[in-house]
């Protein structure tokens, strides 16, 4: 009875307006399309907008940031794992200074992706416009002609883009010129500067930014996949007992061997020498192993075929970064002119000779391990094959016995067998001697 009263009054000091429980924000519903969720730099002005500018690699008008101050920021989606799908909450907050609380709405993103805007270089922009792409390969600076920033604006697409409004602004177009200039001829004309593209610029921008990327290091995925597995050498295991160590060399005759002269024994040659047998000398590094040889894991010993230097992995490191380059915002025509220039030497300062002879030569080690290892293989698993194959016709001329042998028996017999003998003595037992 107690507890019911106290319940009761509890109940009766409540107010009745007053509700259980309250959130925090106050969801609004919404239809359409979700929101999406843009992170921009701190150091965009309010005139910064987000227009569409056609992709370098494919044309396809795509989203930027430009910022007449700025410059221009391409978005980079953060996408969470398909496997774990999220969402966000977004809040907006409203201060009231007079009564100083604040009123909280709030709406739901189903898509969890992020769009963080980062700089993007405007030449990648009129790159396709500067070189043809098409004729990339047969182009040469002699027929190619100066022109200005409208003219090569004019080349790119202009379906849904808004590459001609943002190349009007006075700041922008100073921005195209200067960026443009890097990798041109260029000719005053008047007071309009007019630009012809120079291959040889062109590579020297694009490898002094592969250098950039490369010496402040490539995101961890990247770095294994594509530099530390490209250099990677096969595997190799060898028998401990057949690696001669620096300061072993052939082993001497054991002591009471016929030899006249005696050699005193080190501790590396007592070990090379205690698999010698009586009568016999020989060099336990150059001894062959056979099938019929002691097998042990501890005799075992893990070893690599090659190994690159440190010179070869800051190749190979600068060699993706500019693959990765060409890869986002080159188109792939001229991706591949200017990958060819890599191992010319009048053109690259940077000797990658080093790095593609230890590619060939990798390449080659990996063939003949790959041979070598199916080789093996194949060996291996014909002689499983044909151990197999002969336990299994024992094991069926073993029953085709058995049949017969019970073919042959009479009912009695198997009558018999059905007896139970426990406690009964055997028949021998009555032909023993007493």
């Amino acid at each position: 009875m107690r507890g019911t009263r106290s319940s009761k009054a509890a109940v009766a000091d409540t107010p009745k307006d007053t509700p259980v429980s309250k959130s925090k924000y106050a969801l609004s519903s919404k239809s359409g399309q979700s929101s999406k969720l843009f992170i921009l730099p701190r150091s965009a002005t309010a005139d910064a907008r987000i227009v569409s500018l056609p992709h370098p690699l494919s044309g396809q008008p795509s989203k930027y940031l430009v910022c007449p101050e700025t410059g221009i920021y391409e978005f980079t989606k953060v996408a969470a794992p398909k496997t774990s799908p999220r969402s966000w909450l977004i809040a907006s907050t409203n201060s009231d200074k007079e009564n100083q609380s604040r009123v909280e709405n709030a709406e739901t993103a189903s898509s969890a992706d992020l769009f963080v805007a980062t700089h993007i270089d405007p030449l990648f922009l009129l790159l396709p416009a500067l070189i043809d792409a098409k004729a990339a390969k047969s182009s040469t600076d002699q027929k190619r002609l100066f022109l200005s920033i409208e003219d090569y604006v004019d080349k790119l697409p202009g379906e849904s883009s808004n590459l001609w409004e943002v190349a009007r602004w006075p700041k922008t177009r100073a921005l195209f010129e200067f960026r443009v200039a890097a990798i041109c001829d260029c000719v005053d004309a008047g007071d309009e500067s007019m630009f012809r593209v120079n291959e040889e610029k062109l590579f020297r921008v694009i490898l002094s930014k592969a250098t950039r990327l490369a010496s402040g290091g490539l995101p961890a995925s990247i770095e294994e996949k594509f530099v530390q597995k490209a250099l990677e050498a096969p595997i190799l295991l060898r028998n401990a007992s057949n690696i001669a160590s620096p300061s072993a060399g052939v082993a001497t005759a054991p002591e009471g061997a016929e030899s006249g002269t005696s050699t005193p024994k080190t501790e590396s040659t007592e070990s090379q020498s205690s698999t010698a047998t009586d009568g016999s000398t020989f060099s336990a590094v150059s001894q062959p192993s056979t099938a019929a040889s002691s097998f042990n894991e501890d005799d075992v010993a893990v070893t690599t075929a090659m190994t690159a230097s440190a010179e070869i992995v800051g190749l190979q490191r600068l060699r993706v970064a500019f693959d990765y380059i060409c890869a986002s915002y080159i188109p792939q025509a001229i991706a591949e002119t200017l990958k060819q220039s890599l191992n010319d030497k009048a053109t690259c300062k940077t000797d990658f000779m080093p790095l593609n002879a230890y590619v060939t030569e990798l390449e080659k080690l990996r063939k003949e391990t790959m041979a070598t290892r199916s080789t093996g293989d194949f060996s291996r698993k014909r002689m499983r094959d044909e151990e197999e194959d002969e336990a299994r016709l024992e094991k069926k001329r073993k029953m085709e016995e058995e049949k017969k042998r019970k073919a042959n028996e009479s009912r009695g017999v198997r009558d018999l067998k059905k007896v139970n003998t426990t406690g009964m003595k055997k028949l021998s037992a009555f032909f023993t001697k007493k």
